[in-house]
């Protein structure tokens, strides 16, 4: 008996390392003998460097970073095992987590942070970055990444402009000269569900700058220097992309990436399964266990249950697929229709308060997974 365990975290309480876990101390229970082959999982978003390093046997790396309103912070990115290809999230340095309610403010916020854990990682001499694009605090279009890397965004008065969306408005010319040469021979890897444009009424702005603190005053004001930044950066660097899918991302940093480096936006999902070998890890398994904090009629939307599911039915299309989640939400029974997902457990054991659900999310799994092996020893 072989058991597959590829599970995302469970938002607050288990990291996708810990759930796998908890699930496999579970099965163990009943199958004390069988096989398992255990692969943390993320979407791109939130846990995807630790996902990836537990996954490939890499490790941990830190650096010293500019946070969005300029303030030093140590932000971790991930070297994997093979040792030539690093990952980000964005968020580690960009997140919408250094800010408030009081200090919130896309015209001021920066990518900068971000640019440093990319110069960061290039320091590594890896040939791939993978770049999560979740969470960002900012609406710059990867202006304040750009400088970071070395290139120049100057006003007609030939100074560096302000960081945040409010200072691209002062844009006149990009000089990239002095740009860090290495991005040139390192392949970009943006991890991204957004397919929203740079502008317009699906644009960042418009879509994602009420959240970080923008006013319908400054979403205008936001929409229309992005498109400045854009016709500078198709005038002086031929690349025209602010209608391109996914420039949107993070406040405009797909934008920025797609401009300046040698890039390409793929779903979280597909990246991850193919860096942590997902379908060579599934061969031979009898059973699939997969989950995360909440299922919803969302979750076949890039989300990690439904990816680890698709993959698995390629590889072993008659083993079972079941999924194991917090909450189970709105429209889950639509996973069943796509026929990928066979069954789905909540794991909360009796009613409690989100704290002590919290607290005790590792028994609940783990629990939920022992009764489950029981039923599959009764047939």
């Amino acid at each position: 008996m072989k058991f597959l365990i590829a599970p995302d975290s469970f938002k607050g309480s288990l990291t996708a390392k810990e759930a796998a876990i908890a699930i496999a101390t579970g099965l163990k229970r009943v199958y004390p003998q069988a096989d398992y082959e255990v692969v943390p999982m993320a979407d791109g978003g939130e846990g995807t460097v630790q996902s990836l390093v537990d996954a490939t046997g890499g490790k941990i790396m830190t650096a010293n970073v500019h946070q969005p309103l300029g303030e030093i912070v140590r932000a971790e990115y991930g070297l994997l095992g093979n040792s030539k290809t690093a990952v980000i999230e964005m968020a580690a340095a960009s997140g919408i987590q250094y800010i408030n309610e009081e200090t919130r403010n896309p015209l001021l916020t920066s990518t900068y942070g971000t640019g440093e854990l990319i110069r960061a990682a290039l320091d590594q001499n890896v040939d791939q970055i993978i770049i999560g694009l979740g969470g960002s605090a900012t609406v710059d279009g990867g202006a304040g990444m750009a400088q970071a890397l070395g290139a120049r965004l100057l006003s007609s008065a030939g100074q560096e402009i302000q960081p945040g969306g409010g200072g691209l408005a002062d844009l006149d010319h990009i000089d990239i000269t002095a740009l860090d040469s290495r991005l040139q021979q390192t392949k970009i890897i943006i991890a991204s569900d957004v397919t929203n444009p740079l502008t317009g009424k699906s644009g960042a702005a418009t879509v994602f700058g009420p959240q970080k603190g923008a006013t319908a005053r400054m979403i205008a004001q936001l929409d229309q220097n992005l498109h400045h930044f854009a016709m500078i950066v198709n005038r002086d660097l031929g690349r025209n992309l602010e209608f391109t899918p996914g420039s949107g991302a993070a406040g405009g940093l797909g934008f920025g990436l797609l401009a300046l480096t040698n890039a390409e936006m793929r779903q979280g999902i597909e990246i991850v399964t193919e860096y942590s070998h997902l379908a060579e890890k599934a061969v031979g398994s009898d059973y699939v266990f997969t989950g995360e904090g909440g299922m919803d009629f969302q979750t076949k939307f890039g989300k990690t249950p439904y990816g680890v599911a698709k993959v698995a039915k390629k590889v072993v299309p008659t083993a079972p697929v079941i999924a194991l989640t917090g909450k189970i939400g709105h429209g889950a029974a639509s996973l069943y229709e796509e026929g990928f997902i066979d069954a789905i457990f909540s794991t909360p054991n009796g009613a409690k308060s989100l704290t002590q659900a919290i607290r005790e999310a590792k028994a609940d799994v783990a629990l939920v997974a022992e009764n489950i092996a029981r039923l599959i020893k009764m047939q």
